[in-house]
């Protein structure tokens, strides 16, 4: 058997709580520092904590839904869990890599599994301007925002946004405004997953804006630097009845 030790997580939400009272009364479960699987138990912002929290250690992830949202979770069930964890297929991510500068010279960079974005912080709409690959494609975006995101992160934010949904092996990112006033047609862009983008903040002790990589939030910024970390993965798995590629497909063909 591939996963012998399996440990369970759950968000702090009383139906995951409970979830998490009976996978421990059913099966022994380890520690997350010594198990082979982590088992997550909540909804997709559960999971997005999960994986950030034990990126290093470098643990598949199974998630069931106790939330609200299940996007990236399998189906909840206690029935079996040893068995449906040695079915399940893997599916590796890599996460975007943000490296931000505010105007006052400091830098911070942070990981982002579903997507960097440029918020305005202010009433005043923000200016962006928006490089890829040292080439100059938008010389002055004027909106709320504007995102990457990747493929696992297009149907959150992204798909907010209108931006496309994007199929796992596509190998491409995401570029997404909000609410873009000027150019006014201009709704974003598919690009390869190789490619660095800079974006670059105008006015920015008029307009001022904030960057944020999933969670991590640095205020005022002056430039954004989003490519994709190669070097690092993340594992999750999934029933090889409903897996994430198939969901991302369906989500398509979904009627709004």
């Amino acid at each position: 058997m591939r996963y012998r030790r399996i440990a369970a997580v759950a968000s702090a939400s009383d139906d995951a709580q409970a979830a998490l009272a009976e996978v421990a009364a059913r099966y022994p479960l380890a520690e997350p520092a010594d198990a082979d699987v982590i088992v997550a138990l909540g909804g997709d912002g559960f999971m997005l904590e999960t994986q950030h929290r034990y990126l290093r250690q470098n643990k598949p992830i199974y998630g069931m839904s106790r939330g609200t949202v299940g996007f990236l979770m399998n189906e909840f069930s206690i029935e079996d869990l040893p068995a449906r964890l040695e079915r399940a297929h893997g599916t590796v991510l890599h996460p975007l890599r943000m490296r931000a500068e505010s105007i006052h010279g400091d830098t911070q960079e942070a990981l982002a599994i579903n997507e960097v974005s440029m918020l305005r912080e202010t009433r005043q709409a923000a200016k962006i301007r928006i490089s890829v690959d040292g080439v100059v494609r938008v010389d002055e975006l004027i909106c709320d925002g504007v995102l990457v995101a990747t493929p696992a992160g297009s149907t959150a934010y992204n798909l907010s946004a209108h931006g496309p949904i994007i199929p796992l092996g596509a190998n491409i990112l995401a570029l997404t405004p909000i609410s873009a006033f000027r150019p006014r047609r201009w709704r974003g862009a598919l690009l390869l997953h190789e490619a660095t983008v800079r974006l670059e903040v105008i006015e920015h002790d008029k307009r001022p804006v904030s960057a944020v990589a999933d969670y991590t939030e640095v205020r005022d910024v002056a430039s954004v630097e989003v490519a994709v970390d190669h070097a690092t993965a993340i594992n999750l798995l999934f029933d090889p009845e409903h897996n994430l590629t198939e969901r991302i497909l369906s989500e398509q063909f979904t009627p709004s």
